[in-house]
């Protein structure tokens, strides 16, 4: 909603304001506005938009997702770089499911822009190897899924590796 160093701005006059208060011994007001100025630091490093398209997207709401990702303007600016990259991924996540060029474009620029979380990244890279597959690449399929298999810590997407690996035999 607000651009990322609005936040930053807003957060450092709250915490004027809560410093203010302490030092005029209304520290319980002190305190809760220090507090809440925590709110404007946590969504500068989470953008609210995203991290509400993540929840439509968890209820498999596309449109809804698309919706709350479009209310993004410029997010070259108004992002930090891992939020560019959950952005891209997210877009990449629901044009897979319609139109798989354009989803491997985001994609691969989530990846390069990073994600913090290493199974999003497993994430990213079994789709960008799923992607490879049908457009019959299947050395670049099978690195990347070797590489989704090394941050796949928690083995969380071992079925469908295997799967993959099972349809990578049959091409």
């Amino acid at each position: 909603m607000f651009n990322k160093n609005i936040k930053l701005v807003i957060a450092a006059i709250i915490i004027g304001l809560g410093v203010w208060q302490i030092i005029e011994n209304y520290i319980g007001n002190g305190i809760m506005l220090i507090l809440f100025s925590l709110i404007f630091i946590f969504l500068y490093f989470k953008n609210e938009m995203i991290l509400m398209a993540f929840l439509r997207l968890r209820k498999q709401d596309f449109d809804g997702a698309k919706k709350w990702l479009a209310k993004i303007n410029n997010p070259a600016t108004a992002l930090t770089t891992k939020q560019q990259g959950y952005y891209n991924y997210l877009l990449g996540i629901m044009l897979s499911q319609t139109n798989i060029t354009q989803a491997e474009k985001y994609l691969k620029k989530a990846v390069k822009l990073g994600l913090s979380m290493n199974q999003d990244l497993a994430v990213a890279k079994l789709n960008l190897a799923g992607i490879a597959l049908t457009k019959r690449r299947k050395r670049e399929a099978q690195m990347l899924l070797t590489e989704a298999k090394k941050l796949d810590k928690h083995n969380m997407l071992k079925d469908q590796i295997t799967m993959m690996k099972q349809q990578m035999k049959k091409i």
